[in-house]
């Protein structure tokens, strides 16, 4: 996919691919490849990917900030 060949390591991603039995998606920043392939980080870590299996990419945004707090204010 000359899309992933092209695109500055660091820049986040999604990238589906063909599994068996159909696609799955990798989505974190493209941290490395090589003739063959990709390999995202993802929040579940590493994702090694055959560039021939890969049927899309595109560059995504940032992940939203999450506001801390964690829960509805405190009763009164």
């Amino acid at each position: 996919m000359k899309l992933l060949r092209e695109l500055p390591l660091g820049t986040r991603v999604v990238v589906r691919y063909r599994v068996e039995g159909g696609f799955t998606d990798a989505l974190g920043d493209l941290v490395a490849r090589d003739e063959s392939t990709c390999t995202v980080d993802t929040r579940r870590g590493p994702v090694v990917v055959a560039l021939a299996a890969v049927t899309l990419a595109k560059p995504v945004p940032p992940p939203p900030v999450r506001k801390s707090g964690g829960g509805p204010p405190p009763a009164e």
